[in-house]
This record gives C-alpha cells, structure tokens and sequence, in this order.
C-alpha cells in the first residue's frame, strides 16, 4: 500500500530534472518543438521497459478496448496542452514560478476526482491537498498582485487543469487493462507516450518542418529531456495505478522543492523567505496525504 510514495518522489524529482532542460531549450526551439522533445525519444525507452518486464515475469497481453484508446487519446492531448502552456509560462515568469502556478493540478485533481471519476478523499486527505495548494498559492504569488498578469494566470491555471485530467484519465485506463503492478502502468506509458509523438510529430510535418530540424540539432538535449520525461511518467503513471491522481499529485508537490533547489543553483534565481515557508507547507500537505 505504501509503495506509490517512493515511485512518487522518484517521479517529482525526474520531473524538476526534465523541466529544468525544457527551459533551456526552449530558448532556442519554440513551444511545439520543446513540447514533442518530451517524448520523441520516450517512446522505445517505454517499449524497452515493457519488454524487459515481460523477460523478467511474464503475464497476460493486455485488452486494449475501445474505451481504453478514448482515455489514451484524451490523456494524451491533454499533456501535450499542458507541457505547451508549461513552456509558455517559462517565458512569461521566471522558472520556479511558472512551475508553482502548474502545480494547481492537485486540487484540480481532487476536485474533478471526487465530483467526475468516482475518487472521493477522506478529511485527512482533503486537508493534505488544500495544505499542497496553500503552499503553492504563496510561492508563486510575487510581492505584489499587480504584478501578476492575466496571461500569467490564465496560462497557469490552464496548464494545472490539463495535467489534472491527464492524471485522471491516465489512471481510467490503466484501472481498465486489470494487470497486475506494475504491468497496467508500462503499457498505458507505451500508448500515450506513442499517441503524443504521433500527433506531434505530423503537426510539424505539416505546419513546421524547421522546428523538427532545430531538435535534430540538438540530439543530446532533446534526448536527456526524452529519458527524464520518461522516467518521471514511469513513476507518475505507476503511482497512480496504486493510488488516486489526487494523493499521488499532492505528495508530488514536492517536485518544487527540487525546482527551487535547480533554481537557485543551476539558474542562479533567489530563494525568498515566502519560498521557505511555502516548502514547510509542503511538507505537512505530503504528511498528511501520506498519513490518509
């Protein structure tokens, strides 16, 4: 019952990892390009996860049902939404904030859950993401609420919605290929990560050929953004097969403390004292998530 807390963590820190490299490519590749770096490299390192469970303990192939594919496509488009408004807040505030605004996916995660995905969260757990979203709410607020623009806000919130459905319908369609652990995870993985790179990689082709060609520059980058995309859906995708989108993002909330830690030294940005009270909130959110 316990194990979607290490898997959790593992996710948060891969994730602040693959952010942190977005952003520097997205100073030379725009928002589209940067978004497929995510996952045009992801998709045969999940095959090779897949096969190697399959070496290591074979079960059953999965049923992959007509409702499976909706959850998958929806799934998918929505990250790919999110990773662009993700993208779009790096330019417009700076790295720990635009990551601090995204992260209002766990109480829109909860909320959705509870009203529209049958995922209802003891009193404990409702005090944990609220706790989560508190902290988040004063470590991306600036000094001054003039200082916030709409775009900012808008940008920010839309992203945090659109990674609160990716994690509900993630975890409908792995729930519905009834694998045992850790199987359902590895496929659904295979089958968004593919979905994504498909849609993308025909979106370019059509419409921007140029910015396919500006990754093809930038093999090493684009292929470290891949492997800790990968990573960190590996452990966010195997998490939420074991427990509810909800818990599993509120606890993940801890990614910020690993950005403001790239922040501070990788991107040279000051760390307030509102950050430290902020992470302290963070912490108590993830206890009491992990106590529910």
């Amino acid at each position: 019952m316990w194990l979607w807390i290490p898997f959790t963590i593992f996710a948060a820190f891969m994730q602040s990892w693959r952010n942190a490299f977005q952003k520097q490519l997205s100073q030379d590749v725009n928002t589209t390009g940067v978004t497929l770096a995510r996952f045009i490299y992801a998709g045969p390192l999940a095959a090779l996860y897949v096969l190697a469970l399959y070496a290591w303990q074979p079960v059953a192939m999965p049923h992959l049902s007509g409702l499976f594919w909706v959850y998958i496509v929806l799934a998918s488009v929505a990250q790919i939404f999110a990773t662009s408004l993700m993208v779009m807040l790096f330019r417009l505030r700076n790295y720990a904030i635009g990551v601090g605004l995204a992260k209002s996916e766990a109480v829109m995660a909860a909320i959705l859950g509870a009203l529209f995905f049958g995922a209802p969260l003891s009193a404990l757990a409702w005090m944990g993401v609220f706790i989560g979203g508190l902290a988040i709410w004063l470590m991306s607020n600036p000094e001054s609420f003039r200082d916030i623009s709409l775009s900012t806000v808008v940008t920010g919130l839309g992203s945090g919605l659109c990674f609160a459905l990716t994690v509900l319908w993630v975890r409908e369609a792995s729930l519905l290929l009834e694998l045992p652990f850790p199987y359902s995870a590895a496929w659904v993985l295979v089958a968004v990560i593919t979905t994504q790179t498909i849609i993308l990689i025909s979106w370019l082709l059509m419409k921007d050929k140029q910015t396919l060609v500006a990754l093809w520059k930038r093999p090493k980058l684009t292929l470290t953004i891949s492997l800790f995309s990968c990573l960190g859906s590996l452990g966010w995708f195997t998490a939420m097969s074991l427990q509810t989108a909800a818990m599993v993002k509120t606890l993940g909330q801890i990614e910020v403390l690993f950005t403001l830690m790239i922040s501070v030294v990788w991107f040279r940005e000051k760390l307030k004292p509102k950050d430290k009270i902020g992470l302290a909130l963070i912490v108590i959110g993830a206890i009491f998530v992990m106590l529910a």
